[in-house]
């Protein structure tokens, strides 16, 4: 069994035919799937498909893309939010500087919102960083001594020295299938020694298709594909690496019930 600890089932793109992507998942040997929000007007329709769905669970957050337009949603209204027995994360919640869709100030007064409330909750921050090291670690360390808060560094794409500070606030990294990419040497390397414990695999569907799916809509039933590559470059067999990044899946999201 595998989880896909990171996809958008009702993005664009799958919530078209969200009943045969989830048939496909079930099918490749995904037991669990961790849908998430980007927006609050997001939040109802994806709670839904987890109620309907024991597989599926859900996340609330604000996108860093999204936070000039929700400058309302508050750690408290993300707490009431969590409260919802389908909802195991905060998130996705963090800093994207590459495309800068929102003001940085407010990014960084969203981010420490979600961290407040994955504080509160005691539910993973999930975290979005991108060309944005340096303030993401920062905001997290300085967060981090005001109260410890469970974290996952999703869609890893970034240096081997920011996955060391993550890895020593304590935080999980999860790898797509960007790993795949014939150009991801430098990001391949990193995932090669990232310590077992603290490893997940996602697709972040409907995007970054891995290898041999790139140029298709991105879906969880391609989280085999890309765990199979992560452990032949790791060394390792897949059946382990499936059953570690699952145990650590359930370890991190402990709100979530392992199917039965």
């Amino acid at each position: 069994m595998l989880v896909d600890s990171h996809c958008h089932l009702n993005y664009k793109g799958l919530v078209e035919d969200q009943q045969a992507v989830i048939d496909r998942a079930r099918a490749a040997g995904i037991g669990t799937m961790l849908n998430i929000s980007t927006r609050q007007s997001e939040w109802s329709d994806i709670i839904a498909t987890a109620e309907r769905n024991d597989d599926i669970w859900a996340s609330v957050g604000i996108h860093p893309h999204e936070a000039d337009q929700h400058g309302d949603v508050d750690s408290a209204r993300l707490v009431e939010a969590a409260a919802h027995e389908r909802v195991v994360g905060i998130g996705e919640s963090g800093l994207d500087y590459y495309y800068d869709h929102s003001d940085r100030d407010q990014q960084r007064r969203s981010f420490r919102a979600h961290i407040a409330a994955a504080r509160e909750t005691g539910l993973p921050l999930i975290v979005h960083s991108r060309d944005a090291e340096d303030d993401t670690a920062g905001i997290m360390a300085e967060e981090m001594g005001k109260g410890a808060y469970p974290a996952l560094i999703h869609c890893f794409t970034a240096s081997a020295a920011f996955a060391a500070k993550a890895l020593e606030l304590g935080c999980y990294i999860s790898i797509s299938g960007i790993v795949t990419f014939k150009n991801a040497t430098d990001l391949q390397d990193v995932a090669r020694s990232l310590p077992p414990e603290r490893l997940l695999v996602e697709t972040d569907s409907p995007f970054l298709a891995p290898v041999p799916h790139r140029g298709k809509s991105c879906e969880p039933a391609f989280t085999v594909d890309t765990a199979r590559f992560l452990a032949e470059l790791r060394g390792e067999p897949l059946d382990r690496l499936a059953a570690q990044t699952t145990d650590n899946f359930f370890r991190l999201f402990s709100k979530a019930k392992r199917p039965a």
